[in-house]
């Protein structure tokens, strides 16, 4: 009889959780942004360039014996980057998607593991005074998959502390070459 019980509120309880992650937002979006003193015209080749990109990036820190290919152009729409690392980089592809003009680069991340995705990612350059402010974020869908994580882990602080770091670096590296 307590057995039962114990059955039917352990049932209970996995039917909200699956209930409360079905209905998380379909689309995620992640976004960190910092006031870099440095003209755009200076930032906009640290990040249109994808060899100069990862100078600075912080998934390039994360594994120094993660194997990486580069392939196109070095900058601008078709450069690309395939990596595969460690858990904490996994594996996949960084491509520049779009024309880079003076206020914008979008590339797209391919993952392939530890988890299949396929985000959005884009730098806004906005000059304001003698400093820009630079916003990387990223976006994508949410399949249940991905809902039913972030119940327990908060996507937006793992991933917005990275975005904070690289662009701590990419900071450092315009204000001080």
């Amino acid at each position: 009889m307590i057995a039962g019980v114990v059955l039917a509120v352990i049932a209970l309880a996995l039917a909200a959780l699956l209930i409360f992650a079905a209905s998380r937002p379909s689309i995620f979006r992640v976004a960190r942004s910092a006031r870099i003193l440095a003209s755009a015209e200076k930032i906009l080749p640290l990040i249109n360039d994808i060899h100069r990109f990862n100078t600075w990036n912080p998934y390039n820190h994360k594994d120094p014996t993660m194997k990486a290919t580069y392939r196109g152009p070095n900058a601008g729409p078709g450069a690309a980057f395939d990596f595969e690392g460690s858990k904490n980089v996994g594996k996949g592809s960084i491509e520049i998607i779009q024309p880079s003009g003076p206020n914008r680069v979008t590339m797209t991340l391919d993952m392939t593991a530890p988890m299949a995705c396929h985000n959005i990612i884009d730098f806004v350059i906005e000059p304001e005074g003698n400093a820009t402010v630079v916003t990387w974020a990223m976006h994508g869908p949410n399949p249940f998959i991905g809902k039913l994580m972030s119940v327990v882990f908060n996507m937006d602080r793992m991933v917005g502390r990275d975005f904070d770091a690289g662009l701590a670096s990419l900071k450092t590296l315009a204000e001080h070459p």
